[in-house]
């Protein structure tokens, strides 16, 4: 088969489409999965610098979504059956033409949905709800600020937000994210090149629960912008890994950190991969399937051409998910 190999770590350019070994038979609860399209993922960019190595025992393709159909399944498997039309979330393999992945990672392609706009549901989505939800426990008239409300995670995380009931408040670098979030339902517009998030969260007493993918550079004015009893969820580390935290503005207002990845859960057990993607399949899919939370897609690149596409994800013009298509 092929996949995208690595020369090396570093730019886009280290990256080739080229001949891989075949996989195997899936084994018993695994299925294997012919790709049509990957999700391109900021943790896939960081995986080709050298920065994001995959778990111990997953593939060290990149790629952490993908969407296709089911080639064949293993022993035990009931769900899912050859030919079925399948979205999934991945520990590592996703640009290839084809991917093994646990059964109990795969959901069917959303009714409506287009099969190569699939792939870039998986990951964010169970982001989203395993924090937002089954973490924080966001509820119908909560105050949430998203970091990054034009990204794939905060474009999807907006209308799950407002499909919950909550108001939502984001952040962008430009007007025109700005107007996209909002026509996505968010309602408390911050172009944090001009504006202080702490003020205007201030003003509107705290954000209940903030989603933020900056890590660092934000963690102690995200502690100032939250509301008493206020949880802040930390899932990306684009503003550096080390911070300050001040525990007496923490324990002031009664906060609480949380700090969650996905791609290291175990696949099964409390917490795991099996379990939120049982959540998502459950209470996510019929918000899709009915219209209120729709895929965002910024572009749709070749696989061949994957270097442009991590260009692309790493644009600031970039709203919402960059795809590759691996197959028609």
């Amino acid at each position: 088969m092929y996949a995208i190999t690595l020369d090396g770590f570093g730019g886009p350019e280290v990256m080739r489409w080229a001949a891989v070994p075949d996989l195997p038979a899936p084994g018993p609860g695994e299925v294997l999965i012919d790709v049509v399209a990957a999700g391109v993922n900021r943790a896939d960019l960081l995986q080709r610098q050298g920065f994001y190595p995959p778990p111990p025992g997953a593939s060290d393709i990149i790629g952490m979504e993908c969407s296709g159909v089911v080639a064949a399944v293993g022993e035990g498997v009931r769900d899912f059956t050859p030919g079925q039309a399948v979205c999934a979330l991945l520990s590592g393999g996703g640009y290839a033409e084809q991917v093994l992945v646990p059964a109990t990672q795969v959901l069917p392609v959303p009714e409506g949905v287009d099969p190569v706009v699939a792939a870039g549901l998986p990951e964010v989505a169970a982001t989203v709800w395993s924090n937002l939800v089954m973490r924080a426990g966001l509820h119908a008239g909560q105050l949430l600020l998203i970091h990054g409300g034009g990204s794939g995670i905060g474009t999807h995380a907006i209308q799950v937000a407002v499909s919950l009931g909550a108001r939502v408040a984001v952040t962008a670098g430009s007007a025109d994210k700005l107007e996209r979030c909002k026509e996505l339902g968010a309602s408390t517009l911050i172009n944090y090149r001009e504006t202080d998030f702490v003020a205007v969260l201030g003003d509107m007493g705290g954000a209940d629960v903030i989603l933020d993918n900056m890590g660092a550079a934000y963690l102690g004015r995200n502690v100032e912008a939250l509301a008493p009893d206020g949880q802040l969820c930390v899932i990306g580390m684009q503003g550096g890994v080390r911070g300050e935290l001040n525990l007496s503005a923490l324990l002031g207002k009664r906060g609480t950190v949380h700090a969650t990845g996905l791609r290291g859960r175990p696949a099964t057990g409390r917490a795991g991969k099996a379990e939120i993607v049982a959540e998502v399949g459950r209470r996510v899919w019929p918000l899709i399937a009915s219209g209120a939370v729709a895929p965002v897609v910024h572009a749709e690149v070749p696989v061949a051409e994957a270097a442009e596409a991590h260009r692309l994800l790493d644009s600031a013009e970039t709203v919402g998910k960059v795809l590759l298509r691996v197959r028609e």
